[in-house]
């Protein structure tokens, strides 16, 4: 009879602490390990950073520059169940997800007009400084993009070796799970 209460014990303390680091993961923040080189010679590939989750949580724009994670299935909903089947502990028991997380930078937010000429980058008329990218972009043919509401538009540092807004499209401010920490 004791075993039993003792074991019932561990169980339960175990459940909690579970429960616990699923909210904690899903609503505060999380680690995401960097997967291939788009945000070189900032991140490198499998390098570790935790995210805030409270921009996705809240609900809030993050600041231009910001470097954030991405759901970069930007072609459909997502909801509550995505957010916990995404944690890490529930994909311990689920498997793998696949590469739909992508790290980028933030560079338009919703009313932007973002273009790209002469290999340059223009954010509503202005040349951006960006001293964080890898090297110049070898796109030489001029192109716009008027980010919707709701949207944001993210490039990886690695210009020209990158999955970005230029391909996925417009990200929605849902599937922007959270911004780098350190």
């Amino acid at each position: 009879m004791k075993i039993g209460r003792e074991i019932w014990s561990w169980v339960r303390s175990i459940g909690i602490a579970f429960v616990f680091s699923l909210l904690i993961g899903v609503f505060v923040f999380q680690p995401f390990k960097v997967e291939g080189h788009s945000m070189d010679p900032t991140l490198h590939d499998r390098q570790r950073m935790y995210v805030s989750k409270l921009s996705h949580t809240l609900s809030y724009l993050p600041s231009y520059g910001d470097i954030v994670v991405i759901d970069s299935r930007v072609g459909r909903a997502r909801s509550v169940v995505d957010d916990l089947l995404d944690n890490p502990l529930v994909s311990l028991f689920s498997g793998d997800q696949g590469r739909i997380f992508y790290v980028k930078r933030v560079i338009g937010k919703p009313g932007d007009l973002i273009e790209i000429k002469d290999g340059q980058l223009y954010r509503n008329g202005e040349q951006l400084n960006e001293p964080y990218i890898k090297e110049e972009m070898n796109m030489t043919a001029a192109r716009g993009w008027n980010v919707p509401d709701g949207h944001l538009f993210v490039m990886g540092d690695n210009r020209n070796n990158s999955r970005d807004s230029r391909d996925i499209g417009f990200v929605p401010l849902d599937h922007v799970l959270g911004e780098k920490l350190f």
